[in-house]
């Protein structure tokens, strides 16, 4: 492994030149809010996902200083369907950290950048590398797919062990040149060649000195997390109608779609209609059941059952976190996507309903 250490980053980066990525919307810059903004956006998904909401995050909010004076119902909002919304609380809470404990000039050093809501040491390393001219490694998931292949990495690359074991590596592949082509190169590399499925061999610049190849182990490596049975959850979410309104909630800031709106979750073993009625503040009339939907989230898989009401509201005072909603404002609303398809499906039958 070790002759092959310095012709590593010489390959990639020769590689890159020719064949890697140039012109994502994040590129070409060193502004590190707008590199900060594409890394965060980029954590869990991929870049097709992630061009469109980051040009129009851009569109609202074009400098930190408007990112950390925006409410967070703005900013989650915008998020709304990208996923793990705790990257977005995050992002806010990092903006504010940077106005209020660095006098809005976003910190150079890696180190103090870590420090920040939300960012780790990988993240933290590429906006150092990219935006200020650091010498640090990277270590994001598609770098540890080609480390773990091009070097025979074994064991699962999440465990601290190896972990562990790849930070030290990939110090030592960081050249003492080109830091900036090279850590994007290796990131191109997992995306574009070395992927998780069907990779492509044949056009790898790392082809004849990868261990993986070599010993035929190039769907074995990396190692997949060890498998354990996944949790499975039950809710009912209530669909409260009334003239083309439905009412929506906010969630609580902590757990699953943190401070997004979403729809009232009927308690374990508690009568629909009696509960819609006593904390909605409303006359249930009309009930009835939608298919259910199944939704996946990273560590459990969540069983959705809609139950429909249509209903009267009373001239009494609703929950404070509680509002009427539009059904013509929902693409702008800070919805989850479950409860976004929920929604547009209710919204569908309540046309057709209406048109009868």
């Amino acid at each position: 492994m070790k002759a092959h250490l310095p012709e590593f980053a010489q390959r990639l980066i020769r590689w890159h030149r020719r064949h890697g990525r140039h012109d994502l919307p994040w590129q070409n810059t060193t502004d590190p809010y707008r590199v900060w903004l594409s890394e965060i956006m980029l954590q869990q998904t991929q870049v097709a996902t992630v061009i469109p909401y980051y040009l129009r995050f851009l569109e609202h909010f074009p400098t930190l200083a408007d990112l950390a004076t925006a409410p967070v119902e703005e900013i989650m909002a915008l998020w709304s369907g990208l996923g793990y919304y705790a990257r977005a609380r995050n992002l806010h809470a990092a903006a504010g950290a940077v106005m209020a404990e660095h006098h809005g000039a976003f910190p150079r050093d890696a180190a103090q950048i870590a420090q920040l809501p939300g960012i780790g040491r990988s993240t933290a390393n590429s906006i150092a590398t990219f935006c200020f001219g650091a010498h640090a490694p990277i270590l994001d998931g598609n770098v540890k797919r080609v480390l773990c292949r091009a070097f025979g990495i074994e064991g699962f690359p999440g465990s601290s062990a190896v972990e562990k074991r790849l930070w030290a590596l990939a110090e030592e592949l960081m050249p003492k040149r080109h830091g900036p082509i090279h850590n994007q190169a290796q990131m191109d590399l997992g995306a574009m060649v070395c992927t998780r499925g069907k990779p492509r061999c044949e056009a790898c610049p790392l082809d004849d000195i990868c261990v993986a190849r070599a010993t035929g182990r190039i769907g074995e490596l990396p190692q997949a997390k060890p498998r354990r049975e996944i949790p499975q959850r039950h809710a009912t979410l209530l669909v409260l109608l009334h003239d083309n309104r439905v009412l929506l909630e906010t969630r609580p800031p902590a757990g699953i779609w943190g401070g997004l709106l979403s729809l009232p979750e009927l308690p374990a073993g508690a009568e629909a209609q009696q509960w819609a009625e006593r904390r909605c503040a409303c006359r249930v009339i009309a009930v009835s059941p939608a298919p259910t939907l199944v939704h996946a989230f990273s560590h459990f898989r969540l069983h959705i059952m809609p139950l429909r009401m249509q209903v009267v509201p009373l001239l009494r005072a609703m929950e404070a976190n509680q509002q009427w909603l539009a059904l013509d404002a929902l693409a702008a609303a800070a919805l989850p996507a479950p409860v976004r398809r929920i929604l547009e499906q209710a919204v569908s039958v309540e046309r057709v309903r209406q048109d009868e």
